[in-house]
């Protein structure tokens, strides 16, 4: 009888979307969506290099299927940070060029739709010739870090493809963080910056129930600004968009459990980034990109128990 009286029910922040990603619209507010991460690189700074080979790439993303993962990310070109990006007349020989890009992503796009029909297919890239192409293997969203600012052309080419478009928020790009003065009040800025760049989008022609937004937690911000980013996350609903956010085993999570002055290793950030996954989940967040997909599926089920 007791613990009958201390039950309650936490009031939901979470509004319901019909995320409309072209060929299907996905109910997004109801529970929470998990986009598994699969990347296809050689330098992706949690699990380069372990999926480069197409067969073991489509295995593991069959894993996360089957582990609670709804829609499975694929990319082909690392941003961590320093990571040299195309644009600008980038010359550098570490640009992942597009061509390198295709022959990473395509392949396992093609083979993750043969071999699963319906499943939703996502791929990061920011180069709009890459988005196309995996549109046309089966991909039904673009998940774009630079919020469709580092290739000029992807805004067109989003609202040609009528797919789902994930847009997230990046202070520069990956080469200049390390050198970015403080933002001031970092929520108000990405808040300002995601608003204005959906209406540049918008304007291209992208139709706004096709627009996620993601306020990129670790992408230009320093340590410090990932926190507010996390306790302030519902503020992020005042945008009247689907929220996408990524936080699996970022740095930010390692600097937080640092134990005699070394910041948690990529192994020991699990639990923070579970805990982490599991706050935004109660502040709203509607879908959570990640690489361990059975324990934050495991989590969601409990947090949207309550939310």
């Amino acid at each position: 009888m007791f613990h009958d009286q201390l039950r309650f029910k936490i009031p939901t922040m979470r509004s319901v979307f019909d995320w409309n990603i072209g060929t299907r619209t996905l109910a997004l507010g109801k529970r929470t969506f998990i986009m598994g991460v699969l990347n296809v690189t050689p330098d992706s700074f949690s699990d380069g290099g372990q999926y480069m080979d197409t067969e073991k790439a489509v295995a593991h993303a069959v894993t996360m299927i089957e582990q609670g993962a709804d829609i499975i990310d694929v990319g082909g070109e690392s941003t961590r940070p320093g990571a040299p990006v195309a644009g600008n007349g980038a010359s550098d020989k570490a640009v992942v060029s597009e061509k390198e890009e295709l022959n990473r992503v395509i392949p396992v796009i093609t083979a993750l739709k043969q071999k699963r029909r319906d499943l939703v297919v996502s791929v990061d890239t920011y180069k709009s010739n890459v988005a196309r192409a995996a549109l046309a293997a089966g991909a039904e969203i673009v998940n774009d870090v630079s919020g469709f600012r580092w290739d000029p052309k992807m805004p067109k080419t989003l609202a040609e493809l009528k797919c789902g478009a994930v847009m997230m928020h990046s202070r520069g790009k990956p080469e200049e963080w390390r050198s970015l003065t403080p933002a001031g009040d970092i929520v108000m800025l990405v808040k300002r910056e995601l608003r204005d760049w959906a209406d540049v989008a918008m304007m291209a022609g992208v139709k706004r129930e096709r627009i996620a937004l993601d306020p990129g937690f670790g992408f230009g911000k320093r340590f410090q600004e990932n926190y507010p980013l996390l306790r302030r996350f519902d503020e992020f609903h005042q945008l009247r968009y689907p929220l996408v956010v990524g936080v699996s085993r970022k740095s930010f999570i390692g600097r937080a459990l640092a134990r005699e002055g070394k910041d948690a290793s990529l192994e020991e950030r699990l639990y923070g980034t579970l805990a982490t996954e599991t706050a935004l989940i109660l502040k709203g967040a509607h879908i959570i990109r990640t690489h361990d997909v059975l324990a934050c599926a495991d989590a969601a089920k409990l947090a949207d128990v309550v939310s």
